[in-house]
């Protein structure tokens, strides 16, 4: 049974993987955003991981003067303690003051490392999203290679190929009545421009018979 569950397993994933080359070769771009768009969630996956490690930072700062505080208190009350003759609040208070001490000591450490990890973070966090932005920007060059491509296929497909199998394509065609347009134009211009020197001439004539 188990046998069978991992054979169908593999061949979901295989034809996944296959469905992902298709789509690939078919849209490189559609995956490739697909692909930042992964990216983009791990970056700010990273970035809430650098905000709570600067969180940490904090709480550790808070419980290390906190200790340091409580020693302090501790180490006053030790000398009022002894002061008074008071033997058993002088050990407890330093007892607690060695407690407290130690805790900070350690609160120290941890503070210490807690700040130089966030660093680190910050440091890939900050390299992460650069190199995010690097991958958006090879997207914006691949996309203008990708549609100039595409527009001078199509381009080459309206100018080469015949549309809707007529003789001549649609360029050819316009291109042929303008030619036709012109010529019609200045046909008419021609015969216009006759006409109108003939009534010149018929006009001169009749002035000179009447003169």
């Amino acid at each position: 049974m188990a046998n069978l569950l991992t054979r169908i397993k593999n061949s979901i994933e295989a034809d996944f993987h296959s469905i992902l080359d298709q789509k690939e070769q078919k849209n490189p771009i559609s995956l490739l955003n697909h692909y930042l768009r992964q990216c983009e969630r791990e970056v700010e996956k990273a970035g809430k991981l650098v905000e709570r490690q600067s969180t940490l930072l904090v709480e550790f700062r808070r419980e290390l003067d906190k200790a340091r505080r409580n020693a302090d208190k501790r180490a006053g009350q030790a000398v009022l303690a002894s002061e008074a003759g008071e033997t058993d609040l002088y050990e407890f208070a330093k007892q607690e003051q060695v407690h407290y001490e130690e805790r900070a000591d350690r609160l120290s450490e941890s503070m210490d490392e807690a700040g130089l990890e966030l660093k680190r973070l910050e440091q890939k966090h900050e390299k992460m999203k650069h190199k995010l932005k690097d991958m958006s920007l090879k997207r914006l060059e691949l996309m203008g290679k990708e549609n100039s491509v595409r527009a001078h296929h199509k381009m080459d497909v309206i100018l080469e190929e015949n549309l809707l199998n007529e003789p001549f394509n649609r360029f050819d065609e316009m291109e042929t009545y303008i030619d036709k347009l012109e010529k019609k134009v200045n046909r008419d211009y021609y015969v216009s421009s006759m006409d109108v020197r003939f009534h010149d001439l018929e006009k001169k004539v009749k002035t000179q018979e009447t003169h």
